[in-house]
């Protein structure tokens, strides 16, 4: 029934878009910046404000034009004090810089200009890596793909600074905007996992960043090539894993659970989509709600689509109801969210209660993922719990 209601509506002509104007994606982001959450953890209110006044479009090469010019002067004082043994100032301008470098290539790497300033942003978060008490550890992750796939899955870890490996390991990923530098500058998560005792790993998600592969029906292929790995690594305890995807990158965790649920501990989904996001009907509120901008372009570049329309057809097919994932068992599971996403729908939490295993949850009175000032600090005591972590 569905289906029928589905195909019925997209008969009926031609879908109408939204493009939020750029000044009132200013109106929407200046108060995250002013709390520095994300994605703006390192951003200065002036440097934001400069950027976004001086951009009356979305144009790609406008706006990582913007937020370039921004960039570079962080860029050239990492590197003057970096010559002057300043650890301290070099890190701090060299994050400065990979701020400003990630908002250019935001939302995602849909063109050339995008590509090369996701590649700045990547070099800057690694310049910046060599001042952390925890350095990072880029590693490549074999991966044996289809035809036209790639062959490898770069993935950056943090290992304890502890002599008591194997560490347990807490394995992240973001959504379609969200790549795996986001997850290991984030204090709240990554920080606070290396000072519990866990090793913390990062990949980008199918369709994202540096992935080998397109978001598709199966995309999860990635992650058990990534669990295969964690099972060769002396310092990692492949029997003490939790995974955690943020945003869509949720969908992949429930997937994650049902479908490796004996190799892993525990998984939450942090605004994961489910059934309904994936819907007609909610499809056309997407681009209204809090997603700043650019959703649709966003989500076909992770499943190698060439529109709005193509992904119209194609979501439904990504649905874990249709696909019989849902009533299979899973591995423990926590669903975060906010009660009033606008990106994704909460009953496509809810859903997930009336089929398979119990689950947990923990529901806020907040937007999309539900970010509040204890979130974080709640996911990780859970997840901590469940790899029976001392805290």
């Amino acid at each position: 029934m569905h289906s029928n209601n589905h195909d019925k509506k997209l008969s009926k002509g031609k879908l109408e878009r939204y493009t939020r104007p750029v000044n009132e994606l200013w109106k929407l982001w200046s108060p995250k910046v002013k709390m520095g959450v994300y994605p703006f953890t390192y951003a200065s209110y002036d440097d934001m404000e400069r950027a976004m006044t001086s951009l009356t479009s979305y144009d790609h090469d406008k706006w990582v034009a913007a937020f370039t010019s921004i960039a570079k002067p962080y860029e050239y004082k990492g590197y003057q004090a970096e010559k002057t043994g300043n650890k301290q100032e070099a890190k701090d301008n060299y994050l400065k810089a990979y701020q400003y470098y990630r908002i250019a290539r935001y939302p995602t790497i849909n063109s050339d200009v995008k590509k090369e300033a996701y590649k700045k942003s990547q070099e800057m978060l690694l310049k910046a890596s060599q001042y952390f008490d925890v350095p990072i550890q880029q590693v490549e992750i074999p991966f044996k793909g289809r035809k036209g796939e790639g062959k490898k899955i770069v993935a950056y870890l943090r290992v304890p600074k502890k002599d008591n490996a194997p560490f347990p390991l807490l394995f992240t990923w973001g959504g379609i905007d969200g790549f795996k530098e986001e997850g290991l500058v984030s204090e709240n998560v990554n920080d606070s996992a290396l000072q519990n005792g866990l090793a913390t790993l990062a990949i980008d998600g199918p369709g994202v960043g540096d992935s080998p592969i397109k978001g598709s029906e199966d995309a999860e292929r990635l992650f058990g090539a990534v669990l295969d790995w964690i099972d060769t690594q002396e310092s990692l305890d492949s029997n003490r894993v939790g995974v955690w995807g943020f945003s869509f990158g949720g969908y992949w965790a429930v997937k994650v659970a049902h479908l490796y649920k004996e190799r892993i501990l525990c998984a939450v989904s942090q605004g994961g989509p489910v059934h309904y996001a994936f819907e007609l009907d909610w499809i056309m509120k997407q681009e209204r709600g809090e997603y700043p901008f650019e959703f649709f372009e966003t989500v076909s570049y992770a499943f190698d689509l060439s529109s709005y329309e193509e992904w119209v057809e194609y979501a439904p097919k990504l649905s874990l109801l249709r696909q019989g994932i849902l009533d299979k068992t899973s591995a423990p599971l926590l669903l975060v969210n906010g009660l009033y996403d606008s990106v994704i729908p909460i009953k496509d939490c809810y859903l997930l209660f009336e089929h398979g295993s119990p689950k947990c949850a923990r529901f806020f009175d907040a937007g999309h993922m539900g970010f509040g000032k204890d979130t974080f600090e709640i996911i990780m005591n859970w997840i901590s719990n469940k790899l029976n972590i001392q805290q």
